[in-house]
């Protein structure tokens, strides 16, 4: 894939995020209910794995899509309410692990998953580092809490569930596409 179509936003686009939007969003309220060891609603989340892959499957606007619209979704089907911050860092932790696409060829090989992984952990430490410090600046918590209480827990929950179950949403969606053809 060449850099031009990486960064296309077209309806193709705008379908597969709200699709990854919409499961990301009802996944993530399924497990809203188990929360980590954190000082705030940190909860476990294996849906961010679908996040990811989203991402790395179709790109950067369709991972921060479906990362921005299903963290509003899934909040407010749980009943946390709008939390901005922590909108925008599951969008930045789909959109990272879509630039992966550009380094992909088959869903199979264990140097794409690799790749694939690699991208998801580093959207996850960003996105998570953006939402814990803006959850620092704008609600005053301090920073061994924000740090501590919210980065952490989030990065490592997040990190566990994608290193588990990315490869396997990567090798079953090979074998889809390798049954259609495409």
């Amino acid at each position: 894939m060449n850099d031009s179509k990486l960064w296309e936003f077209n309806t193709r686009q705008v379908v597969y995020g709200a699709i990854g939007a919409a499961l990301y969003g009802v996944l993530s309220w399924l497990t809203n209910i188990f929360p980590l060891p954190a000082a705030g609603n940190i909860t476990f989340r294996p849906a961010v794995a679908v996040l990811i892959f989203f991402g790395v499957a179709f790109g950067p606007w369709v991972g921060l899509i479906a990362g921005l619209v299903g963290n509003i979704l899934g909040d407010a089907i749980s009943g946390f309410g709008f939390w901005w911050h922590w909108d925008v860092g599951n969008g930045i932790m789909g959109l990272i692990p879509g630039l992966a696409m550009l380094m992909i060829r088959d869903y199979r090989k264990p140097r794409d998953i690799g790749i694939a992984v690699g991208f998801g952990i580093v959207g996850i430490l960003v996105g998570m580092l953006f939402a814990s410090v803006m959850e620092k600046l704008t609600g005053g918590i301090d920073w061994a809490t924000a740090i501590g209480g919210y980065w952490v827990p989030a990065s490592i929950g997040n990190t566990l569930v994608t290193v588990i179950l990315l490869p396997i949403l990567m090798v079953a969606y090979q074998a889809v596409v390798s049954r259609r053809g495409r």
